[in-house]
């Protein structure tokens, strides 16, 4: 594997979201793959939406994810690296290890363990005279997407400091405590009544300074195999799968719920200017039961449309779901139309009826689309 020195490359985005952006020259999620789902919710073809959205996931399984380890100098930050990526320290690729300060610069490192994962080794707190404010604007821990917070033999201030700041920068980090085998070693303590004192020492400093518990984990960088690290790979491998699908989720949750917003309030204008008949074909407005029936074609969620829907997932129970617990049009729309036009009649006017039926027929789109994100992106 090849290392490079310097700083994560910094890019023009124009971003949806703090977890996924399109990046104008050669994006991490291409315009055209996000056009072609916008036009194919405008045109309410799911077949062509969950087309789209397979291609999106696709293109952000690619998009590398920024790790940044880092803590007091000297507490094993490189060789945690070397542990985690499964090498030994003797290796070409390998992070330089030693007992004095190795890491003068932040040091990329990439693994075949975790595919389009970039593990930066940041220098230690006490390599610089900077004090920790300069220190954590001097690494701009803003632009990665993990930081994993390393420790051995105590957890000092520094740690407390950058647990903290990353909490209020609302990134997500681990603390891992490396050198459990020497204290092991050394201590008089049973191995888990030792593990509990550790970990309760972290959390006990963590809840002083009103940090919420992160995951805690505790190694031995000579033991990969053993003790946290499986627990830690697992966790990893979890995380690395939210940070590029579950922001993913909502920010094309997002594209979609405007495009579908957009859409109502077009068709409302026209029911204000009471063209249903040539804006949509509706023969006669005044029947619910027909404008219903056209403005569920129109969204995509009548009977047709769904059923395609669940045969191009291969999950008829993505449907069937959404009829049982009533959150698709099925059970709404099947009430008798006496009944629906009764209630409406008794006070609203044929335009407010229209778009009421209307606001449902969005509301229930969303409602599919919410699924079929959820199905596609998050299975």
């Amino acid at each position: 594997m090849e290392e490079a020195a310097g700083s994560p490359e910094d890019k023009e985005f124009t971003c949806f979201s703090d977890a996924i952006a399109i990046n104008k020259e050669k994006g991490d999620l291409s315009v055209k793959a996000v056009k072609n789902m916008e036009t194919a919710v405008e045109k309410g073809n799911w077949v062509d939406v969950i087309s789209a959205v397979k291609e999106i996931k696709q293109e952000a399984s690619r998009k590398t994810v920024k790790i940044a380890v880092t803590g007091d100098s000297g507490n094993g930050m490189s060789s945690f690296i070397n542990a985690l990526r499964e090498i030994g320290h003797e290796e070409e690729d390998s992070a330089p290890t030693g007992v004095v300060r190795t890491t003068q610069k932040p040091v990329l490192y990439s693994s075949s363990k975790f595919p389009n994962v970039d593990l930066w080794d940041l220098p230690g707190t006490g390599v610089t005279s900077l004090s920790m404010e300069n220190y954590l604007e001097e690494m701009d821990f803003s632009k990665y997407d993990l930081i994993i917070i390393i420790a051995s033999e105590q957890f000092s201030s520094n740690h407390v400091k950058l647990a903290k700041a990353m909490q209020s920068m609302r990134r997500r980090f681990y603390v891992v405590w490396t050198k459990l085998d020497r204290d092991l070693d050394t201590s008089a303590l049973p191995e888990l009544q030792l593990q509990e004192t550790i970990q309760k020492n972290i959390q006990e400093n963590l809840q002083k300074e009103g940090v919420e518990e992160p995951p805690i984990f505790l190694v031995s960088n000579f033991s990969p195999d053993s003790l946290d690290f499986p627990k830690l790979r697992i966790t990893l491998t979890e995380d690395l799968h939210s940070i590029r699908y579950h922001g993913l989720f909502a920010t094309l949750f997002r594209i979609c719920e405007e495009i579908i917003s957009k859409k109502v309030e077009s068709i409302k204008g026209i029911i204000k200017e009471n063209n249903l008949q040539e804006g949509l074909g509706i023969s006669d407005p005044n029947k619910l039961v027909e404008c219903r029936k056209v403005f569920q074609e129109n969204f995509g969620v009548d009977e047709k449309s769904l059923h395609q829907v669940a045969l191009t997932m291969n999950q008829p129970q993505v449907i069937q779901d959404h009829q049982q617990d009533g959150s698709t049009l099925s059970e709404l729309y099947h009430l008798p139309v006496r009944a629906v036009n009764f209630v409406l009649c008794c006070f609203d006017s044929t335009h407010r009826q229209q778009a009421r039926v209307l606001d449902e027929a969005a509301e229930k789109t969303k409602e599919i689309l919410r699924k079929i994100l959820k199905e596609t992106l998050l299975p």
